[in-house]
Order: C-alpha cells, then structure tokens, then sequence
C-alpha cells in the first residue's frame, strides 16, 4: 500500500493475521467527555477514541470551561483527565463552538445548552453544514430553547440561547436515531418535571447507562411492538467518575468483514463492546455465515456497564440475507461494510429502509453504490432500498470516498480481496473515527 493524502493504493492481501489495534468506541467517548462537563469536579476517562470528531467534542468542552487534559497517548487512544466547574456553572463561549464532522457533538451539545443560561453558536465544517439539524431543535424548541440557523433554523450555523430550567416533553423520535434521543435526554436534566421520549426502534443505549452509572435515575421499558420508552426527571447534573471506554464495534466491524471475506483470515479483536444495542452487526454476519467466536469478558462499571468480548473472525463462506429496516437501525454505521460483504457473498442480500444513510458525512447509499460498482460488484438501488447481487469477484478500481471515513475503509478493506490495484481518494477522511486505520491494514496483511 502506497499512497498520498489525496490517493491512496491497496494491494490485494496473501493473508490476514493478528490482533488489529481498535479506537476507542466513539459514541461512548462523546458521551463520556460532555457528562464530565456537566459534573462537578475530576472525571477520568480512559482509553477514549482518538479520531478527530471525538477531539471536537474534547474541543467544546474546553471552550466551555472545563479543564481537558490529555493525560496519555497509546494506538490510537488517549486517556482524559476532566475538571469541571459542573452544569450550573459553565462558560459562555467566547467564539463560535467548532463541530468539525460531528453530528453527534452538534446534536448532543446542542441538548446539553438547551437548558443552560447561556449563548452560544454550533458551527462545522462543510459537510456538517448540510446536516439536518431540525430534528432536535423542533423537540429542544417545544421544552423552551430558541434557536436561529439557516433555512428555518435547520441547518449550521447554528446560534442557541438556551434556558436554566426548561419544559419537560413527552415526544417520540421522527427516527430511529441515539442522536436525537440523547439530546433530548440531556435538556431533560434541565426540566422541571418528568420527560418521556418514545422511539419505535431501540437504538443504541450508551446514554442511558452512563447517566444511571453517574446516579441519574433512567426508566426504561421496551413493549412488545419494540417500541421503546425511556423516562427521565430534572432537575438532576451527573456524578463525576472514572470511565474506561471499550473498543469500538464499528471500527471493529471494518475487520469482522475484512476477516470473512479474505479466503486466507484470522484476526482477534480485543475487549468489543457487544452492548446489545450495538452488536446487530455481528449477528448480521453471522446470519450471512460468517465465523465469529465469541470470547466474553467481564463488565466493567458494574451493572450498567458496557458488555465486552475478545472476537475471533475466520475466512468464511458468506451467503446473501434480507437486512431489515430494523436491522438498519441497529447497524446504521456498520451498513456500508456490510454492503461489501454482501457483494462477496452468494446469493442476494437486500437493504431495505436505509434512507437515513443519505443524511451521514455524505449520502452513502451513493456513496458506496458508486464504489462497489466500479470495483464490479452488482449492487441496485431502488429509493432507500439496496440489492445486492453477490459472488462476483472485485477487480482493483478507483474508489471516490466523499471525504467520508466510513467509506474510505470500506474501499480499502474491498482492496484486499480485489484482483490488482484499488485506488482510494480522499483517504484522509478515516481519521474521523479511526486513527492509524491504514497502518494497522498493513500490520494485519503482513
């Protein structure tokens, strides 16, 4: 693999071997940094993802007021050390609070400011600016935050006034999205009375159980439609606490399918979360035949800590699935690998109900459509619905990644079963969630 920051070329692979390094899970390294904002005092959090949209996130938080020291430095991973002056008392920010390419930093500090007495401005870079935005600020707005921003107040930038005590809310998600649930969960920290958020599919529930870890009280219950109903009261802030972030099952994932495709593969994948509400993509590919084992480690942080497993991927005889929209929701981020994995796989696999991938970092149904196709993989898309007809072998091409991170190293993964040259452009993107992605490629092909 040679390469520039604006193209990057992979060689096909002899063989796969060994324990590729993990980022830190993403979602839980937001999460972690804005909680030990609200909290008065130390928090530690350890191991966190390292990619740029997490130092976004590190990057609010300073600019709020709390001390964000990067305590060590280790694969990919840093540990943080947080002293805040708690959620009653953070700072206006002098300047716009830069986003970069994260949706969930927007959206998350965006329900975090909703109930605090201050001003402030959301900002990003171009591909965050095309991000709809209104999804939270219509909820955010009903509890009694204002908002202006572009077309309608939809869109970066963003200004927020927000407010010491807000209107509690009974609303449900327009969908399924963590993103938009958790925004509101933390403007609810700030109402004066319960708020209950309902969503017709459970997603992914890291908010939850890091509020309960801190002492917030979170009910939860699930019917047997699977719709999911969480209820939380305010006024209440977060306890400061030592976390340790697990390794990240979308990071993981790149090398869960990576391992089933290659005809020569065994990769070990060190302590994964396999939260339930995380792990559809491991049961996803082993519904397509994949060989996955599954070593269980202890939980950490007791009983609203994240389940972890040691994962052991072997070359595998994929066949074609039917991926619903409810397994879509559960794997929303995992679905561009999948896709791959479905193009080496026999038979056909069909997507249906992924319209929410056209709202990510770039429209990714395109996206990867236009990639696997010019690597010959016979892939149709019909409005929000993919087939997939597989066992084609891939032949090396130029992949186009619209500077998204997840569809760089889905190409690049793709480069190591095709026959000859898969050229990659715009690489640089895979350092949004996964620092070091591509050196840790050629440590596993050696």
């Amino acid at each position: 693999m040679n390469g520039t920051p604006e193209a990057l070329l992979v060689r096909p692979a002899a063989r796969l071997r060994g324990g590729p390094a993990l980022p830190g899970d993403k979602s839980i390294s937001h999460r972690a940094l804005l909680l030990a904002l609200l909290a008065e005092g130390e928090s530690t959090i350890a191991a966190a993802g390292d990619g740029e949209d997490v130092r976004s996130t590190a990057g609010v938080c300073r600019a709020l007021g709390a001390i964000v020291e990067r305590v060590a430095e280790r694969n990919g991973r840093v540990d943080y050390r947080v002293v805040s002056p708690g959620g009653a008392n953070l700072r206006e920010p002098e300047g716009i609070l830069d986003c970069g390419n994260s949706g969930t930093t927007t959206r998350l500090v965006a329900g975090m400011l909703a109930g605090r007495n201050l001003f402030a401005v959301l900002d990003g870079d171009a591909s965050l600016r095309k991000r709809p935005m209104g999804r939270v600020v219509e909820p955010l707005g009903r509890m009694g935050a204002a908002f202006s921003g572009r077309r309608n107040d939809t869109l970066l930038p963003l200004a927020i006034r927000g407010r010491e005590r807000l209107a509690p809310i009974t609303y449900t998600t327009p969908v399924p999205s963590a993103q938009i649930k958790s925004s509101i969960m933390l403007a609810a920290l700030s109402a004066d009375g319960e708020s209950v958020i309902t969503e017709t599919v459970a997603t992914r529930d890291h908010t939850e159980r890091m509020l309960r870890a801190r002492g917030i009280a979170v009910h939860e219950t699930l019917a047997e439609d699977g719709t999911h109903t969480i209820r939380l009261a305010g006024p209440a802030l977060p306890a400061a606490i030592a976390e340790t972030v697990p390794s990240d099952p979308s990071g993981a994932a790149f090398w869960l399918v990576a391992g089933a495709i290659h005809p020569d593969a065994e990769l070990r994948l060190v302590a994964v979360s396999t939260n339930p509400t995380r792990r559809a993509v491991i049961d996803i590919l082993r519904r397509m035949g994949a060989s996955i084992e599954e070593l269980d480690l202890p939980v950490r942080g007791g009983r609203d800590g994240e389940p972890l497993a040691d994962l052991v991927v072997r070359s595998s005889a994929l066949r074609g699935v039917d991926i619903t929209p409810v397994d879509v929701a559960a794997a929303i981020d995992e679905v561009p690998v999948l896709c791959l994995a479905a193009a080496m796989a026999e038979g056909v696999t069909t997507i249906r109900g992924a319209g929410e991938l056209r709202h990510k970092e770039s429209d990714r149904i395109a996206g990867i459509a236009d990639g696997l196709t010019a690597l010959g993989a016979d892939i149709r898309v019909t409005g929000d619905d993919i087939e997939i007809h597989g066992g084609r072998p891939l032949t090396g091409a130029v992949t186009e990644t619209l500077d998204d991170h997840r569809l760089a190293m889905t190409f690049a993964i793709a480069g190591l079963v095709a026959k000859g040259e898969t050229t990659v452009l715009r690489p640089g993107s895979a350092a949004i969630s996964y620092p070091g992605f591509f050196q840790v490629l050629e440590g596993v092909r050696a």
